[in-house]
């Protein structure tokens, strides 16, 4: 077993930059892992669902991992989603990630196929089971429609020895508490920066170890901030402050299903990564002067400097 990466603070779900004619911008894309390097984030997960896998061949993502493990590699954690259609396409794109030196995975129950809760056991153990990197679970019930259930991540936990994190996308703090619990605060639980599940202050209240976010494609410093596992009052009243100030970013980065909106936001300040691929479509003009005005509320081009770009 090889030592295992374990992500903590501000774990980034970036977008996938595409080109003018269609193609993965592996270039731009490195210029965002540069953005997060400089800004505080604690890790990067590059094709989660923020990253539009679904809409990618096998061939893009073995491209995808194979160029930025090495581009990532002493700058920043980066886990890559290996999930495919079937256990077996899963597990080689997993492979594929560990052949070229990632930090980890990140998995979710394949789309579409709702198994009961014994499949999904088996599909997580087969694939966790199939390398020696660190795994980190994506829960995701409202784009999946099945839920990892408390007992099975539990029972996971138990078996097999390269789990990393629990990244939960799940309105319900009951089922933080029972992960918590049930893994003796052993398995460090992650959630998502949705405001419409609200689950930020509960999850590090409970002992989480951070945020798996979106909102800090645009506003890396203060997520990193917010995102920081709580070890004092301090960093309580922090994170209180932090989450109340970010709010609008975080509705915005989430006014339209993800990443539309996310991929949006980070292309008005300046960042040359694409629409989203068909058949996804553009924001609002509403939302689009919306984000413009939260721009220059919160002088984001100012922070980062991003006057140039």
């Amino acid at each position: 077993m090889r030592e295992l990466i374990y992500p903590e603070g501000s774990w980034v779900a970036i977008v996938t930059p595409f080109a003018a004619d269609g193609a993965v911008d592996l270039g731009v894309m490195r210029s965002l892992v540069d953005f997060h390097v400089a800004n505080g984030s604690s890790a990067l997960l590059i094709l989660g669902s923020t990253g539009e896998p679904t809409t990618m061949t096998m061939e893009e993502k073995k491209t995808v991992i194979k160029a930025m493990s090495v581009y990532c590699k002493g700058k920043i954690r980066a886990f890559f989603g290996v999930t495919h259609g079937s256990t077996d396409m899963t597990i080689e794109l997993a492979r594929h990630a560990q052949e070229n030196d990632a930090d980890g995975i990140v998995i979710v129950v394949p789309p579409y196929l709702c198994p009961d809760q014994p499949s999904v056991l088996q599909y997580l153990i087969d694939v966790c089971l199939s390398v020696d990197i660190g795994v980190g679970l994506y829960n995701n019930p409202a784009r999946v429609v099945a839920n990892i259930n408390p007992e099975t991540i539990i029972t996971l936990f138990n078996e097999v020895p390269n789990l990393v994190a629990d990244k939960e996308a799940m309105p319900s703090v009951g089922q933080l508490a029972a992960v918590c619990e049930g893994t003796n605060g052993e398995l460090p639980v992650f959630c998502c920066d949705s405001p419409a599940y609200a689950l930020v202050i509960p999850t590090l209240g409970l002992g989480g170890s951070g945020t798996a976010n979106v909102s800090g494609n645009v506003h890396p410093r203060a997520m990193a901030e917010m995102s920081r596992p709580w070890k004092s009052w301090e960093d309580v009243q922090r994170t209180r402050r932090l989450h109340n100030e970010l709010l609008p970013v975080m509705e915005a980065c989430y006014s339209a299903t993800n990443p539309v909106a996310v991929k949006f936001f980070i292309r008005l300040l300046g960042f040359p990564v694409g629409p989203c691929r068909k058949p996804l479509r553009e924001v609002s003009p509403e939302v689009r002067e919306a984000m413009l005005l939260l721009i220059e509320e919160f002088e984001l081009r100012k922070v980062y400097d991003l006057g140039q770009l």
